[in-house]
């Protein structure tokens, strides 16, 4: 494994909580399953997974959830593929660790917001929401969000969104909008991490994207191939998994168990090596 961004000692006193970038196929989800346990041994007390890409690229089916589940994930996001495998709908409205985007209708299959443990019984909530611009219908994110974080119990201060979007201006507003109310907003989709990391005036943890985990040697973790021939010709074809220089990427960040802002937060990209 080579650590091409590295995990630095945990804040004293914090929570540190881990969003892994969209999991692309199943090399997207065999790095997870390998490199969980490591996040968990260097101290990552909450490991959250956006994993809507993780069936053959689109969707999540019961196995792949149980995968990540047994390797140490505590939550699973989702995204506008949440739906692609139908399978996955028991999953959704059985299981406390796993959600769908909260602003999709009532009556769409799943849960708004799940909350997760660290090992020492700290609460941390997990909401995921769809963004507008460039993205399908949905209700507005701004008043979801504002409506499920009133509904949290008061103890429940550490609390993560994962904004599944498309524009970087749409996870902006979103962060600045959520400043101080929430520890984190990270967003997920386009599958290229951004370098800009921050923690917002009112102590929110902001990045727009954390990332693909998965195939690197891709378009956006499709053989490039395929989808050169498509764009160029407008032949059909087929966009497979691609299989070569996976790689971990995720976004860490400690968070104040006491007053729920983030002091610090970072990036984390593993590539596995092939010999």
């Amino acid at each position: 494994m080579t650590k091409l961004y590295e995990l630095p000692s945990k804040s004293p006193g914090s929570v540190r909580v881990v969003l892994i970038g969209d999991i692309v196929g199943k090399p997207g989800i065999s790095i997870v399953v390998k490199l969980t346990p490591y996040l968990r041994a260097q101290g990552c007390d909450i490991v959250v997974a956006n994993a809507e890409n993780a069936a053959d690229g689109t969707g999540l089916m019961i196995k792949q959830y149980e995968q990540l589940i047994r390797a140490g994930v505590d939550a699973i996001t989702l995204g506008d593929h949440i739906y692609r495998k139908r399978e996955i709908q028991s999953i959704l409205t059985t299981q406390d660790n796993i959600v769908k985007p909260a602003n999709f209708p009532a009556s769409a299959p799943g849960k708004t917001h799940c909350i997760v443990k660290t090992p020492t019984g700290i609460p941390v909530a997990i909401l995921s929401l769809l963004g507008r611009v460039f993205m399908r219908p949905v209700d507005c994110p701004f008043a979801t969000a504002e409506r499920i974080l009133s509904e949290l119990p008061a103890d429940v201060r550490i609390r993560l969104i994962d904004l599944h979007a498309e524009a970087t201006s749409d996870k902006q507003t979103m962060g600045y909008f959520l400043d101080g109310k929430v520890s984190a907003v990270l967003g997920t989709h386009t599958h290229v991490s951004t370098a800009d990391e921050q923690i917002l005036p009112k102590g929110t943890a902001f990045q727009c994207d954390v990332g693909m985990t998965g195939p690197y040697h891709s378009i956006l973790g499709r053989e490039i191939e395929p989808v050169l021939k498509t764009t160029l010709s407008f032949d059909p074809n087929n966009f497979h998994v691609a299989s070569e220089d996976l790689r971990l990427a995720a976004t860490w960040v400690d968070v104040d168990p006491e007053t729920g802002c983030a002091l610090a937060i970072g990036r984390i990209q593993w590539k596995m090596d092939t010999n």
